[in-house]
């Protein structure tokens, strides 16, 4: 029998009438929508409404019920309004047209003209499933997507990913070119790439349509619709078929938590209401981004939202989603200024419980249809139950997103020198985490890449990495900021409480920050790429950092690292050691920038141990201190090391 998290954990006892409310309002709003069946039979709203043949025909209907005349418009009949392109109602606000299959044709584009009382406006369908920008007037339009030869899928889906080794990435920002990549482009290039570093899932970001490209693909526009600025479907489709026959899962970073303001290209005053698929008065729009805060409250907003879901799961054979913006949704001050240092702010009138439901619901029919599906939640408040089962008294999702950790990685290299890091203070971030949830950690993600903020590796070498990266160069804080790049990625992986996330570059120590085209930059992309010349330049050391990073993950994967039990093993504060073994291997760090200590003992398990590995192996960069292939034995319960300055080691239990 499963316990309730307040059963597990004393702190969420006095909250337990919340968490069993909350439990109940869900489960309320699942028969409200789905009766006593299956939630993914109720949800088909993404067959329904969007444009496809019937019998035939071409059939589509919108839901505008503050609407008094809808017309569809496009190339197909001169942009006119005309009786014969008309929709007719057909109850619950419904609307619908029906047009013989001759009168539209693949490629075609069109909108909508939807009237309301006193106004009236080009629309794009809500349910829109593929949209096209005028290069010229950069006009946004709906696009007829019919191909004679639909795509043909022949990988298969690679199974559960109990652990996730994940690859964050966007697709336009992948060439090295100047110029936005496509799925071709990536597909061709990237992918092989992470496939031999060994990640086993790939994160793709914007993937659904947004009008500016420099939002990273947060203010999205068209939910159904896979942005059209890097390719076609079925390219698109080509890339997670390629990526599932490489055994890479495909998750999609999915924006739920908001839409853009855009009338012309989004949901706002789609029929002239302000309040259709969003909350009425300041509720709806979001304070700090300029955008529109969904109704989770309303049965059509959850279908709507549902049916995203499904369809990408179903039309893209995707694997799971990273809900993006998750604390902003499931509280109304959209957890601005908030410290979240009581429990009480999970279950107060803070908490928008109409979207605490629907996230459980999205996880529910997501895993009906694909049990080994991965949900991930984004959320800075630590919500308790948030990523703990639905029967368990939770919301549902497989893991949460670490965040706090490269917080505190910038926060450490920021504020401390190297002899103030506390090893017990590392320990407690890269550990602490609830016993009913599984975490992905990561050292740094897109976030610490972009303009305003710095990556690890700027933080640590700053301007010198474009002067002293070079194997023949002597550079103390290069040597520095390579060594500490390797031990801050290994010990955070390491220490996982379920899986792990590199951003696309960030392994290697990508030099430039990521600044997208816009006015102020004279629209360039010169810092809108990843340079991959780099670590295939065999005079730099980029190389290094990237060959340290392809082994410390694959023999992650290989040795099954996050399966095993995490434990203490040696914290020295004066001498900055900090020693830990999980499954069959310790991991032995000494962070001291200056010191190297000869026959460093320390109680570990029994038994005789080989070196898997060590950051300061000349192929990673490093000085080669250790040899690769040591042996150690323990002697009455202790083992003894060599521990050089700012190394990490990996021993491998054989005997």
């Amino acid at each position: 029998m499963i316990k309730k998290i307040y059963e597990t954990d004393p702190w969420l006892e006095p909250f337990k009438g919340a968490i069993d409310a909350r439990h109940e309002r869900i489960l309320s709003d699942r028969r409200k929508l789905a009766g006593e069946g299956p939630l993914s039979a109720a949800v088909n709203n993404h067959i329904y409404y969007p444009l496809h043949k019937e019998g035939g025909e071409w059939v589509i209907r919108e839901w505008a019920p503050n609407a008094t005349r809808i017309y569809l418009i496009g190339e197909g009949n001169n942009w006119k309004r005309t009786e014969a392109y008309a929709f007719k109602p057909v109850g619950a606000g419904n609307w619908e047209l029906r047009l013989p299959e001759l009168f539209m044709r693949h490629g075609e584009l069109y909108k909508l003209w939807i009237e309301w009382p006193g106004g009236g406006g080009e629309r794009l369908p809500a349910y829109v499933t593929r949209v096209v920008q005028d290069p010229e007037t950069k006009i946004f339009s709906a696009q007829v997507w019919d191909p004679a030869e639909p795509y043909k899928w022949t990988g298969r889906k690679p199974g559960r990913r109990p652990h996730p080794l994940i690859y964050e990435c966007h697709i336009g920002m992948s060439s090295e070119q100047e110029k936005v990549a496509s799925f071709e482009d990536f597909r061709r290039d990237v992918l092989p790439r992470v496939a031999r570093l060994g990640y086993n899932v790939l994160q793709i970001m914007a993937l659904q349509e947004h009008p500016y490209y420099g939002s990273f693909g947060y203010q999205v526009s068209n939910f159904f619709a896979l942005s059209s600025r890097f390719g076609t479907p079925e390219e698109f489709k080509a890339l997670v078929d390629d990526a599932h026959r490489r055994g890479i899962a495909v998750i999609m970073d999915i924006v739920h938590s908001h839409a853009v303001s855009n009338e012309a290209e989004g949901l706002s005053r789609l029929d002239g209401r302000d309040d259709l698929y969003f909350y009425q008065g300041p509720q709806g729009h979001h304070p700090a981004w300029d955008s529109r805060c969904f109704d989770y409250g309303k049965d059509e907003v959850k279908y709507f939202l549902l049916a995203n879901c499904k369809y990408w799961m179903e039309e893209y054979h995707l694997d799971g989603f990273r809900f993006d913006g998750v604390t902003s949704m499931i509280y109304w001050d959209h957890g601005l200024g908030k410290d979240f240092g009581n429990y009480a702010y999970y279950f107060d009138q803070g908490v928008d419980e109409n979207a605490v439901s629907y996230l459980a619901l999205a996880n529910q029919l997501i895993h009906e249809i694909d049990p080994e599906a991965i949900t991930i939640a984004e959320d800075v408040s630590g919500m308790a139950g948030l990523a703990a089962p639905f029967a368990a008294g939770g919301v549902g999702f497989d893991f949460r997103m670490a965040m706090g950790i490269a917080d505190h990685w910038i926060k450490w290299i920021k504020e401390l020198s190297d002899d103030q890091w506390s090893m017990g203070g590392i320990w407690w971030e890269l550990t602490n985490k609830r016993a009913d949830e599984h975490t992905i950690s990561y050292a740094e993600c897109h976030d610490q890449a972009l303009v305003g903020d710095k990556t690890i590796i700027f933080r640590l070498i700053d301007k010198e990495m474009y002067w002293c990266m070079d194997k023949a160069s002597q550079n103390l804080l290069v040597d520095r900021g390579i060594a500490l790049h390797k031990m801050i990625r290994l010990v955070t992986l390491a220490t996982s409480g379920g899986g792990y996330l590199n951003f696309m570059g960030n392994e290697f120590g990508h030099p430039e920050w990521i600044d997208f085209p816009r006015e102020g930059n004279g629209w360039s992309f010169k810092y809108a790429r990843r340079q991959w010349s780099l670590p295939d330049n065999g005079l730099l050391r980029y190389g290094g950092l990237q060959a340290f990073d392809a082994e410390m993950v694959h023999y992650v994967k290989r040795e099954r690292i996050l399966s095993g039990e995490l434990r203490q093993l040696y914290v020295d504060e004066e001498r900055k050691v900090l020693i830990f073994s999980r499954g069959n291997s310790i991991f032995a760090f000494n962070f001291n920038p200056v010191a190297s200590f000869e026959g460093f003992g320390f109680q570990a398990p029994e038994g005789e141990y080989a070196m898997a590995f060590n950051s300061d192996a000349p192929e990673f960069g490093g000085f080669s201190r250790l040899g690769s292939d040591e042996r150690h034995c323990t002697v009455d319960g202790k083992l003894s090391l060599y521990l050089p300055s700012r190394v990490a080691i990996v021993l491998k239990k054989i005997k």
